[in-house]
């Protein structure tokens, strides 16, 4: 059975996507079969960022109500067909959902998928629930900003129905001129959260634009795409050394 993995963070703006996005696809180049769900309800852009807009017809609440299957719903990426994308619907903020549709949903991923990344809203709303309320482990992803490290020791509070061991943090966005500072940063965040590291991302400019392009990091760049390559292995069971920055 495939393993299911929220995505969250407390606050805007942390990577919390663009983790989706491409540690999904390493985890598809290692050859694991993928599903990249998006549960960010109204405001979805999961298709943008994996450049699959166009092709994203269907979402998720065709699912649960009924209007197709989960195979016809999903859309499989042109370059790595072993990643596919559930995108969220475009609703009145409205759920488009039970609990029971969600919890048979989530059985017909695990059933098809090795790996599933539920791409969750930011904040600790709806979206946070729909993330987490199925998953077998979660990853809290922030940055090197104070707000943002405080904001993820809150979201970590809610994470405390998860075992020991199943929720990780990631630093993105970690410049080399701050790694001096980061280093106290990360260590005082994973004491006071109690958090293990799964990986640090370095600040890298040819992240927006692969994803104002939709173009797979990996393609363009091997600075950033090289750590979520690293997190994937993780993910896997592998062990992988922090890379330099």
């Amino acid at each position: 059975m495939g393993k299911i993995i929220a995505v969250v963070s407390g606050k805007g703006g942390t990577g919390k996507t663009s983790f989706t996005a491409n540690t999904g696809l390493a985890l598809a180049a290692l050859g694991y079969r993928v599903l990249c769900l998006d549960c960010d309800v109204t405001l979805r852009n999961l298709d943008l960022v994996l450049g699959l807009s166009d092709s994203a017809v269907m979402d998720f609440s065709d699912v649960l109500e009924g209007r197709c299957t989960l195979s016809e719903a999903v859309v499989s990426h042109r370059k790595y067909p072993r990643l596919d994308l559930l995108a969220a619907p475009v609703t009145d903020g409205r759920p488009p959902y039970t609990p029971r549709q969600m919890g048979e949903l989530f059985r017909k991923i695990r059933a098809a998928y090795d790996y599933c990344l539920v791409d969750a809203p930011a904040g600790l709303g709806l979206g946070f629930h729909l993330a987490t309320d199925y998953a077998d482990s979660a990853v809290v992803v922030t940055t090197t900003d104070q707000s943002a490290l405080r904001d993820a020791q809150r979201t970590v509070m809610e994470l405390s129905r998860f075992p020991a061991g199943a929720v990780h943090l990631v630093v993105g966005r970690v410049q080399r001129r701050m790694l001096r500072a980061l280093h106290t940063t990360i260590d005082d965040a994973i004491d006071s959260a109690g958090l293990p590291l799964l990986g640090v991302i370095p600040e890298d400019r040819d992240l927006a634009l692969a994803m104002n392009k939709g173009i797979p990091l990996r393609e363009i760049s091997d600075y950033a795409a090289r750590a979520y390559d690293n997190i994937a292995k993780r993910i896997a069971g592998r062990r992988v050394p922090l890379m330099r920055i």
